[in-house]
């Protein structure tokens, strides 16, 4: 198999050194830092986020910092999502759209005090849209990225490994809440998320030489509830239709399509970027739909490492993103999943397609997300 060559040019998280003391196997580079992909054991992975607990090094998950006068000003500007009167403490998920209208970051914001915010990116270069359009539009702010590195803990079991080391207060976060505080000295901003649906948090870790140390303590606390390295969850995302910026999007998929337009708020009084492009989508409609599919066929025994075209009639009408054979998805088709964009008129549930994929041509069927996850379980 290909590898990934570790070097210098590509930055390491502050975890970096621990999560290969424990096992990680496999990376990927993502916000020009790697990244663990695996531990060499995908499903015992899965299951411990499923039923467990899990800690991931997602130190690539950077911080775009946003402070002074102007800054709420600018904050506003970058998202189509109305923000109201959007309070310290208590986090947003926002689309971030260009001109065009494209989707090109899906961050959670979190405004930390009055006039100063971190989004909390996706994989691409945010900080340089963000500067570019606080030059152009003369905005009076500073745009710059903090050392600030999130290590998770996410799985049914990780708020009693939050509460063992936080204590009580971090049950009472709500969903994106988050609190600045300290851990034996380690300044962090803990926040009730991550990239899951099986719950949990995020410690953003605000000094990078003690992520040894925070790496430590968590999994000391840990210890009791059968805590182990892990990461970002390929089977669990697609079964949860969680969204992947680059793998899912293209160069011109738009929130409408990828089911976020419930954070699109056209009738706001002010602009924002892409606010006109937008708005023609609305009136138009959109010409494809993020979707999941049953995929036919023997079991998938990888995830998939291109994009797969959808074909109606011999004819490409879409790409499914995404595959993976799922223990836990209720599925005639034999637990293999993916998801992608499909073009509207065919996103319909039960839609029969094929789709070209490295193992061949199969057969599959739209379905909406996330999936129904209510029938068998397959452990082996």
């Amino acid at each position: 198999m290909p590898q990934l060559s570790l070097g210098a040019r590509v930055r390491k998280s502050p975890f970096f050194d621990r999560a290969v003391g424990a096992g990680a196997a496999s990376f990927t580079v993502y916000n020009h830092m790697y990244m663990p992909t695996g531990y060499g054991d995908p499903l015992g992975e899965y299951w411990r986020l499923i039923e467990g607990v899990s800690m991931w090094d997602v130190g690539c998950e950077r911080q775009v910092e946003i402070s002074g006068p102007d800054a709420d000003k600018l904050v506003r500007y970058l998202t189509p999502r109305d923000l109201g009167k959007i309070q310290p403490g208590q986090g947003r998920y926002v689309p971030i759209c260009n001109a065009a209208g494209t989707l090109i970051n899906d961050p959670v914001l979190l405004p930390l005090e009055d006039g100063r915010y971190w989004f909390s990116i996706a994989d691409s270069d945010m900080l340089l849209w963000a500067q570019g359009i606080a030059l152009a539009g003369g905005y009076d702010v500073s745009v710059s990225e903090p050392e600030v590195s999130p290590l998770a803990i996410q799985g049914p079991k990780a708020m009693e490994v939050a509460e063992a080391l936080f204590g009580g207060w971090v049950r009472e976060l709500k969903y994106f809440a988050f609190r600045e505080t300290q851990l034996e000295g380690i300044p962090l901003v803990v926040a009730r998320s991550g990239w899951s649906k099986q719950g949990g948090v995020e410690l953003y870790l605000c000094d990078g030489a003690k992520g040894g140390s925070l790496w430590d303590l968590v999994a000391e606390a840990g210890k009791p509830f059968d805590i182990a390295p892990g990461c970002p969850n390929g089977i669990e995302r697609i079964e949860s239709g969680l969204i992947s910026l680059g793998t899912d999007t293209d160069e011109t998929a738009n929130p409408f399509e990828m089911g976020l337009g419930k954070y699109v708020s056209l009738d706001r009084e002010d602009d924002f970027a892409g606010k006109v492009a937008l708005g023609e989508v609305a009136n138009q409609g959109v010409r494809r739909r993020f979707v999941g599919f049953h995929i036919s066929g023997e079991r998938l025994q990888s995830g998939s490492q291109h994009r797969w075209k959808l074909l109606h009639k011999n004819k490409c009408v879409g790409f499914i993103s995404a595959a993976a054979f799922s223990p836990r998805v209720k599925s005639g088709a034999g637990g293999n999943i993916g998801v992608g964009l499909v073009e509207a008129e065919l996103a319909e549930e039960g839609q029969r397609l094929f789709t070209e994929s490295e193992a061949g041509t199969r057969e599959v069927t739209v379905t909406a997300l996330p999936f129904d996850l209510s029938g068998r379980i397959e452990r082996s």
